[in-house]
């Protein structure tokens, strides 16, 4: 049986802790300008994922997720 792919951009938006949690950054990094500070301190760190992501990543992520 042939090896699954392993879904590019999903592998670049989202980081699997040891510990099998979801993270991800959030959306709004593009425009920095003219944005609160309380956005902006976000911009640095990984935000937990959605559960109901949970089931699109195990086919986009076959390897990362168990």
């Amino acid at each position: 049986m042939p090896k699954m792919k392993t879904h590019k951009g999903a592998k670049r938006r989202f980081k699997i802790t040891a510990g099998g949690k979801v993270l991800q950054q959030k959306g709004v990094r593009g425009n920095k300008i003219n944005r609160p500070s309380r956005s902006q301190r976000k911009w640095g760190k990984d935000q937990p994922s959605s559960p109901a992501n949970r089931e699109h990543l195990r086919v986009a992520l076959p390897y990362g997720l168990k």
